[in-house]
């Protein structure tokens, strides 16, 4: 059974603050229905792998319901890991072929592929400690978020396989030999499809400021009317003050 959206269970874990518990311990208690264990490496890994799962279904409630059914996988296969790569790139690959599996099964549900289609929505660090940082003002953090929001948009209008790729290596900061073995591609691969990526991206975020640009500072409607107005009534209190002026004075010409 997976947990409902927004519920968290509490934390019944010993091993979540044991740093010296490595992969393949950690792999070897699982194997013997150790629900401890078992926790710890949800927990360890939850915030990377659902902004990967994320990052490939472009929807939360997908992300969440991929990231279980990996999990599940992983319990089921956990004798199938071998430490001679990390427990992390394993599970990664797992959620990777999960996503991309619902991803296609809901492409085929609609008969409609889209080949241009493929952060976190929580946040970075979801689910791990954070330093305190100094308080936001409202408005600081509504332009936060709405950058936030603006960058998520262009980053899910990235073709799947670029999308992944700079999922792994800018959101996750992964290494390109960690990506390239997540992926199951060639390192150059990600490497050109990083590339690619930025290229992208910096180019829809170009096309969206030129958009915006137009708007800044913008003068018109009702403070065009306003200053018109002002500078108006300005203008005839002067014409008026002249006139009587005048008025007081006959012989002036």
């Amino acid at each position: 059974m997976y947990w409902s959206h927004g519920e968290v269970p509490m934390s019944s874990s010993p091993f979540l603050s044991d740093p010296s518990l490595d992969d393949a311990e950690l792999a070897r208690r699982i194997g013997c229905d150790d629900e401890g264990a078992f926790e710890s490496l949800m927990r360890r890994n939850n915030g990377r792998l659902f902004r990967v799962a994320r990052a490939i279904l472009k929807d939360a409630a997908d992300a969440e319901d991929v990231l279980q059914e990996a999990y599940l996988t992983a319990y089921r296969h956990i004798a199938d890991f071998r430490a001679d790569a990390k427990l992390t790139t394993w599970l990664t690959r797992i959620v990777i072929n999960k996503a991309l599996a619902l991803r296609r099964k809901r492409h085929r549900d609609r008969n409609v592929v889209h080949l241009n289609e493929m952060r976190p929505d929580a946040s970075r660090g979801a689910g791990y400690g954070v330093l305190d940082e100094p308080a936001e003002s409202p408005e600081q953090s509504t332009t936060r978020a709405d950058v936030r929001r603006l960058l998520e948009r262009k980053i899910d209008e990235l073709p799947v396989a670029f999308r992944s790729v700079f999922a792994l290596r800018e959101l996750e900061e992964l290494s390109v030999v960690e990506t390239a073995e997540c992926l199951s591609i060639p390192a150059a691969t990600v490497r050109s499809r990083l590339f690619r990526a930025r290229r992208m991206l910096r180019e829809s975020l170009a096309g969206e400021l030129d958009l915006a640009t137009g708007d800044v500072f913008k003068f018109g409607g009702e403070r065009c009317d306003r200053v018109v107005a002002g500078v108006l009534a300005q203008r005839r209190a002067l014409a008026a003050a002249a006139a009587a002026g005048n008025a007081a004075e006959p012989g002036r010409i």
